[in-house]
């Protein structure tokens, strides 16, 4: 990726810790100190991770006496939210059909599930 480039909330996100990261700051402003000791990993390590949230706009970073603090800025994960609300039908067409099969079911489909346990048992 060229210095031109940024990286976008799909690319920010797509790491665990970069996540972990979000869910620490949702909490409130800290400072970097305080975010790697969250980590088993380096300082360094952590302010790449912080400047890539930068980049894509989900972090930003201010001084505050000799450290800087840093600051969840939820608003492009709208973008990522539209993007996923697309995907809801499916997540609710999947609960609808869970839902119409409890409903009708009755003892019916607990004894079909009870005769296709008791022939998977060994003799």
């Amino acid at each position: 990726m060229s210095a031109s480039e940024k990286h976008d909330v799909f690319q920010a996100i797509a790491d665990p810790t970069r996540r972990k990261v979000l869910q620490l700051l949702a909490e409130g402003d800290l400072p970097i100190s305080e975010i790697t000791s969250h980590f088993s990993m380096s300082r360094t390590a952590i302010a790449k991770h912080l400047h890539i949230l930068s980049e894509a706009e989900l972090v930003s970073g201010r001084k505050v006496g000799r450290e800087k603090r840093f600051r969840l800025q939820p608003e492009p994960l709208a973008e990522l939210k539209q993007w996923l609300s697309f995907y809801d039908q499916f997540w609710d067409n999947k609960l609808s059909i869970l839902k119409h099969v409890i409903e009708n079911s009755g003892e019916n489909g607990l004894k079909v599930i009870e005769k296709e346990k008791d022939t998977n048992e060994p003799s």
